[in-house]
C-alpha cells in the first residue's frame, strides 16, 4: 500500500469500525457483511478508502470476527485487523486501534463499515477541510429530513460545532435538529490515544462515544470542525433491512446509469439489477427483468435479457442469451442461448453455438457451430464443432455412484429423442437415429440405430376400447375407407 496522504504531507491511517452485530438486521450474519450490489457493505467502504491510499488501515472486528476478518483482507490485504474487547462503543473501537497502530503520528480517518455510499472524493474532501483549517478533529455531516436514530450536530448561535449527542441522550429540542453525524472523522494523531483514555460511558447506552472527544478537544482550546457533506446520501447508513433494500436500490440506480454513460442500452433500469464488479463493453442492450451478478462479463453488442440472470458468467461479442438462468458458464461471440435455458458451472458455448429452449447445461463444452436447440439435458458432455443435437436428448451421465462423460464428434447428427449411456463416444460426422439409446460408441461416419420393428394390431381399439372416442371414429374411418374402392 503506498504510504502517500490523501491531501496533505501527514500520513494517514484509516480505522474502520466493523465491530458490532447490528441487532437491529435480526440476522445471524454481521451487519457489515450483508451485501449490496453482490459485495459486503464493509467491502464498499474499503473500496473507497482504498482510493485514498492510505499509509495504514486498521479494520476493528469482534462479533463473527474471522468472517468478518475475511471479508476485509480480501479487499485490503495488508490490513491490520484489531479485536474490540468487551468495552462496548465506537470510542473504545478506536482507542485499541490507536494502540495496535503504536508511533503513528499524523492524520487519523475513522469511517464506520456500515456505510456502503461513502467515496473517497467525500472523504478527500474532509481531509482537505481538516488540513485547511489545522482542525484537530473534523466531523463530516449530512442534513436529513428525518433524522431519526442518528446523532445530532450541535451548533451555537454562530454555528460553531460544540458537540455531537446520540439520540438517546438527546433532549427534544437537540432532537428536532436534523443536521447528523455521518459517522466519518478525522483527527491528529497526537494526544488521540491519551483522550480515548478519558472518555467515560456516562450516556444512556453506557458505551464510549467517539464523538465525546470533540468537547475534550474544545476544553484544551483546539480547532474542531463539523462539515457537512455535498451529497447526504454518502452517509446514509444501513441499521435494518428496510434501509437495506432502500441502500441497494440507490447503489443500482448510481451503477445501471453509470453503465448507461458508459455506451450500454439499459431497457428498464428499474428491473435491471447489476452488481458492483459486473463489466459490460459499449452497445450491449439489457432487456428488462435482467440481473447480473459478481464477475459476469459481458462483452461489446451482446443482448442479454429479459427475464435472464447471469452469475460469474462470460458472455461473448454480438452473444444473445434471452430467458436463461446461468451460473459459472462461458458463451462464444455470436452464440444463441434460450429461452429458457438452465446453464450449470462449467458449460462453455463456442462461437456462433446454440443452446435452446428447456435445454440444460452442466460441465458441457459444445463447440464452434454447434447446437443442443431444444428440450435436452447435456451433462459432462464434450460435443465438437458443427454438430447437431436432437430433440429430446439425455447424456446420462450418473450410473447411481460415479459420473461418466460422452464425447460427441464434430459434423455429427443425432436423431430426436436419443439417450447416451456414457460413458461413450460418438465419432465425427457419425448419425443417430430417432429413439436410439446409444450404449456402444459409434465409429466416425456410422449410423446408430436400434433394430425394433414395428408391429401394428389390427382392431386393438375397438376391441380393448369399445364405446370410447377413439373406437367409434376408428370404425367410421375403417367404414368410409371400405365403401371408396379408390387405392
Amino acid at each position: 500500500m503506498s504510504p502517500q496522504p490523501a491531501s496533505s504531507d501527514r500520513p494517514l491511517a484509516v480505522v474502520v469500525l466493523a465491530a458490532g452485530q447490528g441487532t437491529r438486521m435480526r440476522s445471524s450474519r454481521p451487519k457489515v457483511l450483508h451485501e449490496i450490489a453482490g459485495l459486503p457493505m464493509l467491502a464498499h467502504a474499503l473500496i473507497a478508502v482504498r482510493g485514498l491510499e492510505p499509509a495504514r488501515v486498521a479494520v476493528v472486528v469482534r462479533h463473527e470476527r474471522d468472517a468478518v476478518a475475511a471479508a476485509a483482507l480480501e479487499q485490503v490485504p495488508d490490513a491490520l485487523i484489531v479485536d474490540q474487547d468487551d468495552v462496548p462503543g465506537t470510542g473504545r473501537a478506536v482507542e485499541v486501534a490507536v494502540e495496535a497502530l503504536g508511533d503513528f503520528d499524523g492524520d487519523v480517518l475513522v469511517v464506520n463499515g456500515d456505510l456502503p455510499h461513502v467515496d473517497d472524493t467525500t472523504m478527500r474532501s474532509l481531509l482537505l477541510e481538516h488540513v485547511l483549517h489545522s482542525a484537530s478533529a473534523t466531523v463530516l455531516s449530512a442534513r436529513f429530513t428525518d433524522p431519526t436514530g442518528a446523532g445530532r450536530i450541535i451548533r451555537d448561535g454562530d454555528g460553531t460545532f460544540l458537540r455531537v449527542v446520540e439520540e438517546r441522550d438527546a433532549s427534544p429540542e437537540e432532537r428536532a435538529i436534523t443536521e447528523v453525524n455521518g459517522g466519518v472523522y478525522v483527527f491528529r494523531s497526537l494526544h488521540l490515544q491519551h483522550r480515548l483514555a478519558g472518555v467515560g460511558t456516562e450516556n444512556a447506552q453506557r458505551e464510549k462515544y467517539l464523538a465525546d472527544l470533540i468537547p475534550l478537544a474544545l476544553q484544551a482550546g483546539e480547532i474542531v470542525i463539523a462539515v457537512p457533506a455535498a451529497d447526504a446520501g454518502v452517509v446514509e447508513g444501513v441499521n435494518d433491512r428496510v434501509q437495506l433494500a432502500a441502500a441497494a436500490r440507490r447503489m443500482n440506480d448510481a451503477i445501471v446509469r453509470r453503465h448507461q454513460l458508459a455506451g450500454v442500452t439499459v431497457i428498464d433500469p428499474l428491473t435491471t439489477w447489476i452488481d458492483a464488479t459486473v463489466t459490460i463493453g459499449e452497445d450491449v442492450e439489457i432487456r428488462p427483468n435482467t440481473q447480473l451478478q459478481r464477475a459476469t462479463a459481458i462483452e461489446r453488442g451482446a443482448v442479454v435479457g429479459p427475464d435472464t440472470t447471469l452469475v460469474d458468467c462470460e458472455i461473448g461479442a454480438g452473444a444473445r442469451v434471452n430467458r436463461t438462468d446461468g451460473t459459472l458458464a462461458v458463451i462464444g461471440a455470436g452464440a444463441d442461448v434460450g429461452p429458457f435455458a438452465y446453464l450449470r458451472p462449467g458449460t462453455r458455448l463456442g462461437a456462433s453455438g446454440k443452446i435452446g429452449t428447456f435445454v440444460e447445461t452442466k460441465n458441457a463444452v459444445i463447440g464452434a457451430g454447434s447446437k443442443v436447440p431444444h428440450l435436452s439435458y447435456i451433462g459432462d458432455t464434450e460435443v465438437g464443432e458443427r454438430s447437431n443435437i436432437g430433440a429430446n436428448t439425455i447424456t446420462a451421465n450418473y450410473d447411481g455412484v460415479h459420473k461418466h462423460r460422452t464425447t460427441v464428434g464434430s459434423a455429427v447428427r443425432t436423431g430426436s429423442h436419443n439417450v447416451f449411456v456414457a460413458p461413450v463416444s460418438i465419432g465425427d460426422g457419425a448419425y443417430t437415429g430417432a429413439g436410439t439409446v446409444v450404449r456402444k460408441d459409434v465409429p466416425a461416419g456410422a449410423l446408430a440405430v436400434n433394430v425394433a420393428p414395428q408391429r401394428n394390431i389390427e382392431g386393438w381399439v375397438e376391441s380393448h376400447r369399445p364405446g370410447t372416442d377413439a373406437a367409434t371414429t376408428a370404425a367410421r374411418s375403417q367404414g368410409a375407407q371400405q365403401e371408396d374402392p379408390t387405392p
